[in-house]
């Protein structure tokens, strides 16, 4: 399917909120696009390197994905403070596109973006521990999880190709409670 990469901005954020279906995931498990707009203007008021997508598909705009450096947070996992990193939040897909194989071709391309403009950087992203669905798309596209946990995110990182400080596998997994959510991923 095929699909563009729109900056998210002031003027095109109404539409965008308004357009993607997603009554189906909890919060908890994604950012709504009103913080990721709030994340997005901060980032450009500080001149933080990055990205905020809106994902167009058909004429309509059917997701967003933010990939951008920020702050550091106080639950950050040691390795994040190493380094400089991107952030990645509010990837989010309308209902009637997941499945359809566009969310690792957003996510990829969003990263190449990134990459291109700003250079690359290791990765982080928070997956609430009961996103499995989700849990198990990000493992696909190379992310690694760790054993830090923020609230009921685990954090996941994925680091460039050959990057030195990569580490080598996942922190052991916890046991996963049964949910409706089991098949939610971007």
């Amino acid at each position: 399917m095929e699909f563009e990469l729109e900056e998210l901005t002031r003027e095109n954020y109404s539409l965008v909120r308004d357009s993607i279906d997603r009554e189906d995931i909890p919060l908890c498990f994604v950012h709504p696009v009103d913080t990721i707009m709030n994340v997005t203007d901060y980032g450009v008021e500080h001149g933080l390197a990055g990205h905020t997508f809106a994902v167009k598909a058909n004429g309509e705009y059917v997701g967003t994905i933010l990939l951008g450096e920020t702050i550091p947070w106080k639950t950050d996992p040691p390795q994040m403070r190493e380094e400089p990193f991107y952030r990645l939040m509010g990837f989010v897909l309308d209902k009637k596109y997941r499945g359809l194989g566009i969310g690792g071709q957003v996510l990829e391309r969003a990263i190449e973006a990134v990459y291109r403009d700003y250079g690359p950087r290791p990765i982080a992203l928070g997956c609430h521990q009961r996103n499995v669905g989700a849990a198990a798309f990000y493992k696909k596209h190379g992310f690694i999880k760790t054993d830090y946990l923020e609230t009921e995110d685990y954090y996941y990182l994925r680091y460039p190709e050959g990057w030195p400080t990569a580490p080598k596998e996942d922190a052991p997994a916890p046991p996963q409670a049964e949910d409706d959510y089991a098949d939610y991923e971007p």
